[in-house]
């Protein structure tokens, strides 16, 4: 949200916003200092919603939305990727009669399994404007019958971000402070259920990583899901505490622009994320995702991203491979050029002021 914030200030006289934080994100690493990193104003309303299970969560979003787009009436609510929070707020909207522009629309991975695929697609049936990272998602919107006027491709507003604060993370001094050389190392994320919450599956991961460590050091920013499922299975014995050595070194979460940092400067990333995926291509930076599938195809086809799944020996055999010099070169997808946001304003400026003349968004 920080750049469409930004890109919506331009319009002070025209478009009056609000922003708010559901709180499905509340970790103080992993939510309050990413406004902090990213400039980000404090939220208007924080709903303070914390954990749960997907009902509850979801549920209780929609209880404390309602009460505000209730109060507030706005016009238009932008929701953005693909967690709860985003089918939620979409859903509360819509029956409320308000319009609901979505940000990342379109993207697919087709495995029903993953809780995103079916926020995605939720958010997508119903939203007003669609806009979209690639053309691929494009395509998947119109195979899925939505209305080819209601998506716009505009580019990808994370990288907006990534390409705002590039300069600034590059001069962080992480790196240096974990006694590790640029380009001697790896950087780990390890988050998803799938490969996190069955004993075997995690262990089977965690002995490939071990072996890619034993020649150079990984550095693993632990989510607290993650560290709780590793303790839980008793395989904390992976995992070094001994920066600059060769081993799986965990450190705690780190904001936007150390991760930043961690990320510009590895040898290689492996994850299961999402996002770091589109990252490491403008980037530059190999990546192996530890996953059978993807809802951002074009980071394989375009850029760096190789998808490894969670077995090890195609972890090891990926991983060998960059350490070897085999390194896959990729390129930067179209419209990935730091205008994202300004493109979606634009789309919403117009759109209301030619439908009322003069029109507070």
């Amino acid at each position: 949200m920080a750049p469409i914030i930004k890109a919506m200030d331009n319009y002070p006289e025209q478009i009056n916003h609000l922003l708010i934080h559901t709180g499905q994100h509340y970790d103080a690493h992993m939510s309050k200092s990413f406004f902090d990193d990213l400039g980000l104003p404090k939220p208007d309303i924080d709903l303070g919603i914390g954990s749960g299970s997907h009902a509850e969560q979801t549920g209780n979003v929609m209880m404390a939305f309602e009460k505000i787009c209730l109060e507030e009436a706005p016009e238009l609510v932008i929701v953005v990727g693909d967690v709860n929070s985003t089918m939620a707020c979409t859903i509360t909207a819509k029956k409320l009669g308000i319009k609901v522009a979505h940000v990342e629309a379109g993207l697919r991975s087709g495995d029903m399994s993953m809780p995103e695929e079916i926020n995605r697609l939720c958010t997508d049936v119903l939203c007003d404007f669609l806009f979209t990272t690639d053309l691929l998602a494009n395509r998947n919107l119109e195979k899925e019958g939505r209305d080819p006027g209601k998506i716009f491709f505009v580019g990808n507003v994370m990288i907006d971000t990534l390409l705002k604060h590039r300069s600034i993370a590059k001069r962080i001094d992480l790196v240096s402070r974990l006694g590790i050389l640029p380009g001697r190392y790896a950087a780990l994320t390890l988050h998803r259920p799938s490969n996190v919450d069955d004993r075997q599956t995690l262990k089977q991961i965690l002995e490939a990583l071990s072996e890619i460590a034993s020649n150079t050091p990984i550095i693993f920013p632990v989510h607290p899901r993650t560290k709780k499922m590793i303790s839980r299975f008793g395989l904390d014995c992976f995992l070094s505490k001994e920066p600059g050595k060769n081993g799986i070194f965990a450190v705690n979460p780190l904001g936007y622009l150390e991760f930043l940092h961690l990320t510009m400067f590895a040898k290689m990333v492996i994850t299961d994320s999402g996002g770091l995926q589109e990252e490491t291509t403008v980037l530059g930076v190999p990546c192996l995702t530890l996953r059978n599938n993807t809802e951002r195809p074009i980071t394989c086809t375009q850029g760096t991203n190789v998808l490894v799944g969670n077995q090890k020996a195609q972890i090891i055999d990926a991983a060998g491979k960059i350490l070897a010099g085999h390194v896959k070169k990729g390129r930067i997808p179209e419209k990935w050029d730091g205008k994202a946001a300004e493109r979606i304003v634009q789309v919403l400026f117009d759109h209301f002021n030619s439908a009322i003349p003069g029109t507070r968004t």
